[in-house]
């Protein structure tokens, strides 16, 4: 297998009928770790909206139980990916991800910009750091894949392009961007998530670089201090360097799902996409006696 074998392979394929399988192929054998932190940052944007990253403080779950909101929600999406819209497991993660959501009063258009995010921040990740940047078959299928998890969602008025999508994006962030004290306190708490996952001294030394990725607009919003000018080079000039090492590897020829990631660490046992995120109290709907232990129908 050439270092090519993927991009050539979606290349002949059609962004507008074969997205899903254009989108697999890119997060889990293309991009599996950039997609991951990609996604991640995209997230991490949607705090800055006062609406977004307040609800989040009050709702308690990346301040108090970071870990297992972190893990829901990758698994919940990496279930969609892997699976397909069709799939009873993809029907299961939205079913799950749409009961959350409607517990609480949120608008479309937050809805829509957290869709934008998950169009725009990818691609420009890669522009930025990946070892090539998105080809535009997969640009095209990206934005299809989102736009049908839009439509699962009940998502109104969505993007149709991604030039909409990130016009959407940028224009959201200059009008809503604004400090708010909880979702300062999300912010703080996603970066002491991160700092875990490093021994000792390390996770403060990636906490700090994690700031360094951020723009000027987001540190302004959280009221942090623009980085060391010098360390910040030093940070976005080293993962440019690692995507240009990553080119010479050869191409994966196993999938990589995000649940894969040794960063989801709260199903240790295994897990059902059912029980998966929060619940109004006593309605979790899967019986606990069915549940049959080292069985379940995932394992990380």
């Amino acid at each position: 297998m050439k270092r090519d074998h993927w991009l050539r392979h979606i290349e002949r394929l059609d962004p507008d009928r074969d997205f899903e399988e254009i989108h697999r192929i890119s997060v889990f054998h293309e991009f599996p770790w950039d997609t991951v932190q990609a996604l991640g940052f995209a997230l991490y944007r949607t705090y800055a909206v006062p609406s977004i990253g307040r609800l989040l403080a009050e709702t308690a779950e990346l301040t108090e139980r970071s870990q297992k909101r972190y893990d829901d929600t990758v698994l919940i999406l990496d279930a969609v990916v892997e699976h397909g819209f069709t799939s009873e497991q993809a029907r299961e993660a939205l079913r799950r991800m749409n009961q959350m959501h409607k517990r609480y009063d949120i608008s479309n258009d937050d809805f829509r910009y957290v869709l934008a995010t998950f169009v725009v921040v990818p691609k420009r990740w890669m522009d930025s750091y990946g070892w090539r940047p998105h080809s535009p078959h997969e640009v095209r299928a990206m934005t299809n894949y989102y736009r049908a998890l839009g439509r699962h969602m009940n998502i109104q008025d969505i993007p149709e392009t991604y030039e909409e999508f990130e016009r959407l994006l940028d224009e959201y962030e200059r009008e809503h961007f604004a400090y708010d004290e909880g979702a300062v306190a999300v912010s703080d708490a996603t970066l002491d998530l991160i700092a875990s996952w490093y021994p000792g001294p390390l996770g403060k030394v990636m906490r700090t670089a994690s700031v360094c990725l951020m723009d000027d607009p987001l540190l302004k919003t959280f009221g942090y201090r623009t980085p060391n000018p010098l360390l910040r080079a030093a940070v976005r000039g080293g993962m440019r360097l690692r995507g240009r090492a990553v080119r010479l590897l050869p191409p994966r020829r196993e999938p990589f799902p995000a649940r894969r990631s040794p960063n989801v660490r709260s199903y240790k046992n295994g897990y059902r996409l059912a029980e998966l995120g929060t619940f109004a109290p006593g309605t979790c709907p899967v019986p606990h006696e069915a549940r049959v232990s080292g069985a379940e129908e995932n394992t990380p």
